[in-house]
């Protein structure tokens, strides 16, 4: 199937950038075609580490406020240390760099294990999701975020024993968080 671009700009350029663009696509429906007007928002791609500390049986998090979800919760969420990618920055490296500035630890190897769109209905931002083992003897830096970005980031643990209940409680309602935490139940519990 084909599609083409008819116009595009931005509207709207500040930490987010908007696009607006009048699109012609095929249709399922045969040679018909579809003409549309769309928004996109422009983040970039990111990343997200799901890190499992072995000493503890724990799975590591960040405890941040993020002002979107202060619109249906209290604002403060518990996630999976992320950021975005830099121009040029592979997302291994990436993700090692955002693990050392959130949660203070040096992920030596990460797995991925998969890149996916998050709201492919608005956004164009792909995440690279990644695994890490570490141990307490990698925490080398205190964590918290960059103090030149604002931000405020506390480490949650979380025991993996509790995990089931935790995840039937509701407690997780981060996207890439759930993703993440539904790929290590059903690849890598039985293998810890």
């Amino acid at each position: 199937m084909k599609y083409k671009i008819l116009q595009e700009e931005i509207v709207y350029d500040g930490f987010l950038k908007v696009k607006k663009a009048t699109v012609v696509h095929d249709s399922f429906k045969g040679s018909e075609q579809v003409s549309a007007t769309r928004e996109t928002v422009e983040r970039g791609d990111s990343v997200a580490v799901l890190l499992y500390e072995t000493e503890t049986d724990s799975l590591l998090f960040t405890n941040q406020f993020r002002y979107p979800v202060t619109k249906n919760d209290g604002g403060w969420i518990i996630e999976l240390p992320a950021g975005k990618i830099e121009e040029g920055e592979a997302p291994q490296s990436c993700a090692k760099r955002e693990v050392l500035e959130e949660l203070g630890y040096e992920a030596q190897q990460l797995e991925e294990i998969y890149h996916c769109y998050l709201s492919p209905g608005g956004s164009t931002e792909r995440i690279f999701l990644f695994y890490a083992e570490v141990t307490q003897a990698a925490k080398t830096e205190d964590g918290g975020g960059v103090e030149t970005e604002n931000e405020d980031i506390q480490l949650y643990r979380q025991s993996v024993h509790e995990l089931s209940k935790t995840l039937d409680a509701g407690f997780f309602k981060d996207a890439k968080t759930l993703l993440a935490l539904q790929w290590f139940m059903l690849r890598k519990l039985n293998d810890i």
